[in-house]
């Protein structure tokens, strides 16, 4: 079978003009042909054009009418202009205005074909990238990272541009805004896709159990170590290894990791042999690590090595466009995964999202989605479909940060009281609904006004 030819529309007043391009051009293009504006309009309406070649002058209409439709459609038509030899800076003009090129009269009809197979080729070649960076977002994850506001447009860009160096990157923003989404991201993008993406959380564990995971062990390095075992960073061999909460591992194992930093190679824990390894480190936190650093509770060596490129995820409560869309990213989500089709939020529903201060972040809204849509019984989600912290408008009142309220401290302390009242002081449960490990949550207490409610 022939490829097909790609269409052309020849627009001129003269018909014995249009008779013969149609006969030199035929061989290259499928032609149509007019003679005014009302067929232009005709014929893009009813016909998917690839190129334009069009007159300037069109009796008493314009050729610019016909460059002015090819660019309102989307995608643009490319659209070359005929003109008389001693109209050259009309036709410019109509470049400045979005014309593709122009061709002097007499034209060359050499020149003419040539130039309309370029525009068309241009068109295609764009619309080959559009689809292959749209193919890139979703297989590396840039479809995940949901955001129209100003910030998030901020990140997506940093993410873009971070992502085939080298550079180590640290990730801040609170629990739940989802760093590591960025991190998966940006190892979707960098040279290193190929290799392994290996994420250790580290607030969810013990120094010891920390240390071991990280660097491995050698048989018989403690008791119980019956076998050697390969840490995470060597199992990151190649690609990318994420820290998530950083801040949480102890004066050891931020000096063992300084060095695996420095000097590219570990030892295990137990061994002494030396292990060469390449990583790209991503690591994020929640916490002020600049503060930490003046307390002298992480390593200022450390900081700097990790921190050669910040990205700062914004909380859910500064990205108030965001939200009807994360929530309606998350309602096609469960409505399919829980077979529930032709589901809808409730005018209520929309405004308390838009209300509520969301302390859990995206995971919260997430979740409370998933509810809504596991507990409506009928096509519209409801607020009594909704967890009870949102339902109760006590639970959440929407108070952006920086502005009338209180400080952001005690916004955050505000959010772990309500937590412990609603899991009955249950430490575990609080931890999850604030979206925060045990081991924060306690920091959190211990250094606050919270004392006064004992966690169990």
């Amino acid at each position: 079978m022939s490829e097909k030819k790609p269409s052309l529309l020849v627009v001129d007043d003269e018909k014995n003009t249009r008779d013969a391009l149609r006969r030199v051009l035929e061989d290259s293009f499928e032609v149509f042909t007019t003679a005014d504006i009302k067929g232009v309009s005709a014929l893009l309406e009813s016909e998917s054009m690839d190129a334009v070649l069009t007159d300037l002058r069109l009796g008493n209409e314009s050729g610019m009418q016909v460059v002015n439709l090819c660019r309102k459609l989307e995608p643009p038509i490319p659209c070359v202009v005929m003109t008389a030899y001693g109209s050259v800076e009309t036709a410019v003009e109509a470049m400045r205005k979005g014309a593709y090129d122009y061709v002097t009269k007499p034209l060359d009809l050499q020149r003419v074909e040539l130039l309309l197979r370029r525009a068309v080729r241009s068109v295609q070649v764009e619309q080959e990238n559009v689809q292959l960076k749209a193919q890139l977002g979703h297989a590396f994850g840039l479809e995940k990272i949901i955001g129209r506001c100003p910030a998030m447009h901020e990140v997506l860009e940093k993410i873009k541009q971070v992502a085939d160096s080298k550079a180590s990157v640290l990730i801040e923003g609170e629990s739940g805004t989802g760093k590591e989404l960025v991190a998966r991201a940006i190892h979707g993008l960098s040279l290193r896709r190929a290799g392994p993406f290996v994420a250790v959380h580290c607030a969810a564990l013990s120094p010891q159990l920390l240390e071991s995971e990280l660097f491995g062990h050698e048989k018989g390095a403690f008791t119980g170590a019956m076998d050697r075992r390969v840490g995470r960073i060597e199992q990151a061999q190649n690609g990318t290894l994420f820290l998530d909460e950083i801040g949480e591992i102890d004066a050891t194992t931020q000096v063992k990791l300084l060095r695996v930093l420095g000097e590219r190679a570990l030892e295990r824990v137990g061994g002494n042999q030396s292990i060469p390894v390449d990583v790209r480190l991503v690591a994020a936190t929640n916490r002020n690590l600049e503060a930490m650093v003046r307390e002298g509770s992480f390593r200022e060596d450390l900081f700097f090595r990790i921190r050669v490129v910040e990205i700062h995820l914004p909380p859910l409560r500064d990205r108030s466009q965001d939200i009807p869309v994360l929530a309606g990213h998350f309602l096609r989500e469960f409505s399919h995964e829980n077979q529930k089709s032709g589901l809808a939020f409730s005018r209520g529903v929309l405004e308390r999202f838009g209300q509520y201060s969301w302390p859990g972040n995206i995971r919260e809204l997430r979740t409370a989605v998933e509810h809504g849509v596991v507990m409506t019984k009928g096509k519209t989600i409801e607020l009594s479909d909704l967890p009870s912290g949102i339902r109760d408008r006590q639970a959440g009142g929407r108070v952006p940060s920086g502005r009338s309220g209180g400080k952001l401290e005690d916004l955050e302390n505000q959010a772990i009281h309500r937590a412990l009242i609603q899991t009955n002081q249950n430490i575990t449960e609080a931890a999850k609904q604030l979206g925060i490990s045990r081991r924060t949550l306690h920091r959190k207490l211990a250094g606050s006004n919270q004392g006064d409610l004992k966690p169990r």
